[in-house]
């Protein structure tokens, strides 16, 4: 999960696989794959950088356990 901002100053956090795009127009629209549509006061690029590393940090925990395995 990444933690957001929503425009009204209220935290949350979103699982980050459900993002099917994200977009400035002119405050930053994250778009999900339902359809729903977020507004969020993060810049589009600050939320590829969390949804980079949320995978990042997940890819580093499968290389663990295979390793441990």
């Amino acid at each position: 999960m990444i933690k957001l901002i929503s425009l009204d100053k209220r935290e949350f956090y979103l699982n980050p696989e459900l993002i099917e795009r994200v977009e400035s127009v002119p405050e930053t629209v994250i778009t999900l794959t339902s359809g729903k549509k977020i507004l969020v006061q993060e810049s589009p690029e600050n939320v590829a950088q969390k949804v980079m590393h949320y995978r990042q940090r997940c890819n580093a925990k499968d290389y663990e356990t295979e390793v441990q395995e």
